[in-house]
Formats: structure tokens, sequence, C-alpha cells
């Protein structure tokens, strides 16, 4: 096990050896970044470490207020509701909808949130994973009267885009409701990073949802939910998890602000990302591994067993650089060594990766 002695960046501490990092989600490298450390540390000043209370007793500040109407400003939508947990959105959304679906309908690789997500009294059908076709076919055929469709919209492991492209005019034909769980996506996707529906330039429509994240891109932590306000007074005044849930302490709540602040300031951040992304995933194929097609800052190395991908993972550490095995709950067996691209990454950090994986390849072959 990795046990970090370091903040996170381009490298970490562990057992006290330097390691070039290549994990996480820290896309945009931003959990480290000295304005969001500054504006955390003024929080806490001011603020201390917590609010101690829910946010519907005494727990709402006005540095929440802030963060709220920060992320309704880049989302461009009228308000925002935050949270404890990016994990607790889909159970949100799934619990005070409730009303407005009759079956859940998701992807054969949806996140756990998902799964965990579904309100005891419903049940959910699995469409083949990013297959509209199939999704259509499922629909057509068990004729649900109003269904809900839920995915992810960047999935976490495999860095594949879900088709919204094709799954929304599916979701329209058959009079559905849509959920996206965009917490890989937000900062990252579409042209002013504000997710998978952006883009795909998607159009608004009241009947398309997303949960997000703080935790991923932006660097922090939180979830949240952004749309119209009678969709977040309606979180606020049904959703029992949100009611119940202590408040996003000070400092959370001032590395958002402070995250927010830079992405906008910084459109290239996402751009140099991808740029690299792309050359990446180019190399990695070149050395014949297979991994998906899609230009994201997850590019997974799929292996043909557990015991290469470990190898490889094991080499990597042994070389000084973390890139994780993932052995992670799956509806299908897959062995992953799962990159992470940071737009922080170097050239030369690259570089030595992929001279690594190729002194690996000499001894052991191809994936």
């Amino acid at each position: 096990m990795i046990v970090l002695e370091s903040a996170i960046g381009n490298f970490v501490y562990s057992n006290g050896k330097k390691y070039s990092y290549f994990g996480g989600n820290n896309y945009l490298g931003l959990a480290n970044h000295p304005a969001v450390k500054k504006a955390v540390i003024q929080s806490v000043r001011k603020y201390g470490i917590n609010f101690s209370a829910s946010r519907r007793t005494t727990g709402t500040a006005s540095i929440h207020l802030k963060l709220e109407k920060e992320l309704s400003f880049f989302k461009g939508k009228e308000d925002t509701v935050v949270f404890a947990s990016g994990y607790q959105g889909n159970s949100i959304l799934l619990e005070i909808l409730k009303d407005r679906y009759s079956g859940i309908f998701t992807d054969s690789f949806a996140h756990a949130s998902i799964h965990s997500g579904v309100p005891r009294d419903r049940s959910m059908v699995f469409y083949d994973h990013c297959n509209a076709e199939d999704l259509d076919a499922l629909l057509s055929s068990v004729k649900p009267e109003r269904p809900l469709i839920i995915t992810d919209g960047l999935f976490a492991l495999t860095g594949e885009i879900a088709p919204l492209d094709k799954i929304y005019p599916i979701m329209k034909k058959h009079k559905g409701l849509l959920i996206v769980d965009d917490a890989h996506a937000t900062g990252i996707l579409g042209k002013t990073g504000k997710g998978t529906p952006e883009h795909f330039n998607l159009p608004e429509n009241e009947n398309i949802f997303q949960t997000e994240t703080m935790s991923k891109a932006l660097g922090g932590y939180g979830g949240f939910i952004s749309g119209s306000k009678s969709l977040t007074e309606m979180i606020r005044e049904k959703s029992t998890t949100y009611q119940a849930s202590t408040a996003l302490p000070p400092p959370v709540v001032a590395a958002g602000i402070a995250s927010l602040k830079i992405i906008n300031e910084n459109p290239d951040l996402r751009i140099q990302l991808i740029e690299k992304a792309v050359r990446l995933k180019e190399k990695v194929a070149s050395l014949g591994f297979e991994t998906t097609k899609d230009n994201t800052p997850i590019i997974p190395l799929i292996m043909s067993t557990p015991d290469k991908a470990k190898n490889l993972s094991l080499f990597l550490e042994k070389n000084g650089i973390i890139v994780p095995f993932m052995n992670y709950p799956f509806n299908r067996e897959m062995y992953i060594l799962r990159i992470a691209i940071t737009a922080s990454h170097s050239i030369a950090q690259i570089k030595t990766l992929l001279d690594n994986i190729k002194k690996w390849i000499k001894t052991n072959g191809k994936g």
C-alpha cells in the first residue's frame, strides 16, 4: 500500500522515498496550488476548522453562500447546493426525483455511488457499456412509464466518455429523465469545463441533471448540484442526506472558491491537460497496450492478466513511479493500470514513465 507522507503533486513521498506520481484525480494540479493553500489558511484564521452543525440548523455561513454563487456562475445555472461528498449526489437526486420516475436504467460500468444511491423500493436495469442502441432496445422492451437513465459522464477507470449525444435523443424519445454523474468530467470536459453535456453541446433541458464534485479537477472536496431554483430548493427541503449532514468545513469551502477562480482565469489548463493526455495515449498504444479511445486525463493500460498488471505496477514503483493497479468493484473482469495525467506533469516525467514501461516490455512482453 502507498502511504503518502507529503502533499499531492507531480511527485509524492512515501516511506521516505520520492516518487513520480501518476495516480489519483488531481487533473488540473490544484490540490496543492499556492493560491488555494493561502485561501485555506485565511479561512481557518477567520472561521476555525468546522461549523459543527448542519446547513438546515446553524451551519450555514456566508462563505457557503459565496461558494454556491461561484459554482452557479461557473455552471451557468440559477443556483447550486453543496453537500458533504460528491458520492452523495446520486442518492440525493434519486431520492428527491422519486415521484418522477418508475424505472432506473444504468450503464453496466456504473460507479458504486450510483448503485448505492438507488432507493430500496426501486431496482436497476443495466444496459451494455456505452451502448445507446442497447439502452433504446431495453426501454422499448420494458416500456417503463417514466424511465430514468443514469450514467457516469466520464468513467473513472477507463477514461471513456458516455455517448450522451446518442443517449439524449433516446431520453427524449422515451420521455425520461437523465442523470449524469460528472465527477471526473467537471472542470475537464466541455468548452468551459462544465462537463459532459457541454462536451456534446446538448441543449438546456429541465430533464437533464448533473451530480458533481470538487474533489477531482477542482482539487478540493465536497459535492454539488447546480440547476434551477426549484431543483435546489427541493434538495434543501426534501433530501434527508442534505439536511442531516454537517456543513462543509471552512477550509474545504475556501479551497473550492479559490480553485474556481484559478479555473475561470486559466482556461489553458484544460487545453494543456488534454494535449498531454493525447500524446501519452498515442505513445502507450504504439507500445502495444490496449487502451481506450477517448482523449481524457485517464489513460488505462488494459492488461491480459492480473499478475501482469501487478507486476508492471510494482516494477514502476521500484523505479520511482506510482501507477496503481486498480482492484476495484466492477461488473466485468478487467485488469487495469490507471495512468492519471495532470496539467502540471512535465514532459520529462512523461518520458521517464514511457522509458520504464519500455524496459518492462523487454523482459515481460506486451501487456
